[in-house]
């Protein structure tokens, strides 16, 4: 069976990005933006790298995704692909009378990837509205360096990699069914 594809978002998911800095220092200064990175967002990634491809899809601009994947990534080469707005469709949000740019993974699929074995990380469900069974929503990440969301995350994929079809998955809520998170420092040591 074929490894699942993660596809990973980015802002909000994986860092934080804004032209006015938070009250402490940036990880990593990208003008105008100064980026945070989500607590243990390394540390996931290596640690879903064992089970899962990896991917990047964001609807930021591409130069922004050039800049900010090898600063995650320990070897960027090793991912499905990095997409970013230029692969989205803007598309209008009728709940909120908005346009986003949605993440339709029938793009996914013309490149090979089975979308049984396809899972996306992403704080915003209006941009997969058309991927419903595929999507693991996270909590949005603003900056508090106190956020715990990737840890157990990861301790929730774990049991999602053996799925032969992940769109049967309930993921609503899948953080009330981890039991504890993965602790990253004991998996580095």
């Amino acid at each position: 069976m074929q490894r699942i594809l993660l596809v990973l978002d980015l802002d909000e998911t994986l860092v934080f990005a804004d032209e006015r800095p938070l009250a402490r220092a940036p990880d990593l200064d990208l003008p105008p933006y100064a980026v945070y990175l989500r607590p243990w967002a390394r540390e996931f990634l290596r640690h879903v790298a064992v089970h899962f491809e990896l991917a990047v899809w964001t609807s930021s601009s591409a130069a922004y995704a050039r800049a900010l994947v090898p600063v995650l990534f320990d070897d960027p080469s090793r991912l499905a692909f990095v997409w970013s707005r230029e692969r989205c469709t803007l598309q209008r949000d009728l709940a909120n009378d908005t346009w986003v740019h949605a993440k339709r993974l029938a793009k996914v699929k013309r490149h090979g990837h089975d979308l049984r074995r396809t899972v996306v990380v992403d704080d915003s469900p209006e941009k997969h509205l058309r991927n419903y069974g595929n999507l693991v929503r996270v909590a949005p990440f603003l900056g508090d360096p106190a956020d715990d969301e990737l840890p157990h995350l990861a301790a929730w994929l774990e049991r999602l990699h053996i799925e032969p079809d992940v769109r049967v998955v309930e993921k609503r809520g899948w953080r009330r069914h981890v039991p504890s998170p993965v602790s990253f420092m004991h998996a580095a040591s």
